[in-house]
């Protein structure tokens, strides 16, 4: 069973690998949209990896207990259920005095395949979160130098799997389990040395389930929603399995088999758009 699950993580991963080095003629027309297209409900089309937004709304670049870095980047849309989401998950970080959240990306205006970076984020229900929480955030508005210039550090100590304890704090335990728990997230990819702390600190709770293991991710988690559910166009990953994810398959993270996936000769072909996501293409 692991090894089949072996096959299926390092394709998902050599096709984001492969992504973020060539940039594909439809991500280059996706990528030159500017505006979200108006909608009395907004839609998420497709899949988190092949997929589209309609209706998008778009995040604020300061709100309260978070802040949005890179904004030359444009990638500050998503769903409106993914605004209200960061919105309050701010709102925690600042009531329970955790620092400012910085708030890397969401999506395109649009959604679809982007130029570079990200393999998922299409559908308007991903967003990456820094695990860099600063206290001097939290006390002032950051510069747009700043927010292109500050880097999240890796929560990783030099090239090994043990945690970094001076960039890894109790603050970033609670962001994750603050996000875990609120019920219109479906997972929280982390590097698995954040979730094997994470399964040491906290055995047999039930929010661990959404916290999933993935490569790289070691300065930075990274939100999935839910499919909303008026939204029948938008399809949704497999249900978590069932535990804790503290067993076996957390064990395989750590293999040479995971650590060393085989890379094919070509990249993988890009994933088909559906056929609505044309149209909000060219509204």
């Amino acid at each position: 069973m692991l090894k089949i699950k072996a096959l299926f993580f390092t394709g998902l991963l050599l096709s984001g690998l492969f992504s973020e080095c060539l940039a594909s003629p439809l991500a280059e027309q996706w990528a030159k949209v500017t505006r979200p297209t108006y909608a009395v409900n907004s839609q998420s089309i497709g899949t988190y990896n092949a997929g589209c937004i309609s209706g998008a709304v778009s995040v604020p670049a300061n709100g309260t207990g978070y802040q949005l870095m890179r904004l030359s980047r444009n990638r500050a849309y998503g769903h409106p259920d993914l605004k209200q989401f960061i919105e309050s998950l701010g709102q925690t970080a600042a009531q329970q005095h955790l620092g400012s959240l910085l708030i890397g990306d969401l999506g395109q205006p649009r959604g679809g395949p982007t130029l570079s970076g990200h393999r998922s984020h299409q559908s308007g229900l991903d967003v990456d979160i820094w695990f860099l929480l600063s206290k001097q955030a939290a006390s002032r508005t950051l510069a747009l130098n700043e927010r292109e210039t500050w880097n999240a550090p890796s929560v990783l100590a030099g090239q090994s799997d043990a945690i970094n304890y001076t960039q890894w704090s109790l603050a970033n335990e609670k962001v994750l389990e603050a996000a875990a728990r609120m019920p219109e997230v479906d997972r929280i990819f982390v590097n698995a040395s954040v979730k094997r702390e994470l399964c040491i600190r906290h055995t047999a709770q039930g929010w661990l389930r959404k916290i999933r293991p993935w490569w790289k991710h070691d300065d930075h988690f990274h939100v999935r929603l839910k499919c909303p559910k008026d939204n029948k166009y938008c399809q949704g990953q497999d249900p978590l399995p069932q535990g804790d994810g503290c067993d076996a398959e957390l064990n395989w993270w750590f293999s040479k088999e995971a650590k060393h996936p085989v890379i094919p000769k070509a990249p993988p072909k890009e994933l088909a758009l559906p056929a609505l996501c044309d149209s909000v293409l060219k509204e």
